[in-house]
């Protein structure tokens, strides 16, 4: 299933994911100068975006039998880095708790060289 495809921001942000399972999903997002700030650096609204549809698909991916989906009702962001316009970020997200009512994701996201950009704790509600 092409998950970035069935989020309209995620094809717009230019989200790629090459990884779901209930356990890590994994995803890229080249830094182009529409999605910057002054400097040519990643905006941070980008940042949380792309960590929120890596999240997102986690949660959906561990909905409970009978749910109708998933909403994020909490995100945090700690910025540790600059993504320079040009670099390709990485984000892979992982499974804090699951459970019947809420599923906690942290995404963390680093340029391909191995810098950290963000790490990115969410919280998604099952509907």
């Amino acid at each position: 299933m092409d998950f970035a495809a069935a989020m309209p921001l995620a094809t717009t942000l230019g989200v790629t994911i090459h990884e779901g399972s209930k356990e890590r999903v994994a995803g890229k997002l080249l830094v182009r100068p529409e999605i910057c700030t002054a400097g040519g650096i990643v905006h941070g609204g980008a940042i949380m975006a792309f960590a929120d549809c890596l999240g997102a698909v986690g949660a959906f991916l561990t909905l409970p039998e009978g749910a109708n989906g998933t909403t994020t009702i909490e995100s945090k962001t700690n910025f540790l880095g600059a993504g320079p316009v040009g670099s390709t970020l990485i984000g892979e997200a992982a499974p804090v708790k699951i459970g019947k009512r809420l599923s906690v994701w942290q995404t963390r996201i680093r340029t391909e060289e191995g810098a950290e950009v963000a790490l990115v704790t969410q919280t998604q509600m099952v509907l």
